[in-house]
């Protein structure tokens, strides 16, 4: 079974610099790791709509993409500002990256519903210090 891993935050929050450390540890460990980033699946799509359901419809994508994967773990990472979109995904694990109180976007802002159940919740940028701390948690749950 693939482990799909949801990594959510306001943007700008270090979501995506601590996906890619989090992707190179794991594979680091033999595990296979497919990563997928919000920005680069709406370029993919040419859907750059914000609206709640063109956010909606992002999470069900990025929820088939995970699907989809044959890999050991799949990370995604997107703001994910609605319960609903956390719901759609279906993570077995969630990094909360707290990290900013607010965006350049004060749409995404205002939208923003912190999680109240996550696995981890990331409270610096330092990346390099929170994924072996992640990892740990990561297999201490499989």
């Amino acid at each position: 079974m693939t482990i799909r891993i949801l990594i959510m935050g306001l943007p700008g929050s270090g979501k995506t610099t601590l996906a890619v450390n989090l992707a190179y540890a794991i594979r680091q460990l033999g595990k296979t790791v497919e990563w997928h980033n919000a920005d680069a699946v709406r370029k993919l799509h040419n859907d750059w709509d914000f609206t709640n359901e063109g956010r909606i419809r992002q999470s069900i994508r990025m929820c088939d993409l995970a699907s989809a994967s044959t890999s050991d773990i799949v990370i995604c990472d997107f703001v994910c500002p609605l319960v609903v979109m956390r719901e759609n995904y279906a993570a077995n694990f969630l990094i909360w990256v707290d990290t900013v109180t607010s965006s350049n976007y004060a749409d995404t802002d205002q939208l923003f519903q912190e999680p109240k159940f996550y696995d981890v919740r990331v409270t610096s940028k330092l990346a390099d210090i929170w994924t072996p701390q992640i990892i740990a948690q990561l297999f201490l749950k499989e």
